[in-house]
């Protein structure tokens, strides 16, 4: 399992306006994109600066595939990362305000310290 990718999966995804829909609207085709393109990309660096050896697991590929940020929470994905990049996916679709934060919190109070590992 590689935290590091999935979370330089989401702060990158997050970073980027277009990422965010491309990534809402068509979540399995951006993950695969971007695993493709854009993994071995070296954050902070010039495009032609590239590893060669990083890849998701398929667990960690599926969870970001379907959106499922609790399962990305319990293989360790950063939840400040997890948090703010859904945040900016489904907080348009719940009225209230912090509906989307409330629905987090809900999904994720099953969890009990001591949380998952999120070191990379």
């Amino acid at each position: 399992m590689s935290r590091y990718l999935v979370n330089k999966f989401l702060y990158t995804v997050d970073r980027h306006p277009d990422l965010v829909e491309r990534y809402r609207e068509d979540p399995r085709g951006t993950v695969a994109w971007w695993e493709a393109e854009e993994a071995n990309r070296l954050l902070n660096c010039v495009s032609q600066e590239r590893s060669t050896w990083l890849a998701f697991a398929d667990d960690e590929r599926e969870a970001l595939a379907t959106h499922d940020y609790p399962r990305l929470f319990e293989l360790g994905a950063h939840p400040f990362l997890t948090l703010t990049l859904f945040i900016a996916l489904f907080e348009r679709d719940h009225e209230q305000p912090l509906g989307f934060q409330l629905e987090y919190a809900q999904r994720l109070s099953g969890y009990s310290l001591p949380y998952p590992d999120i070191t990379t």
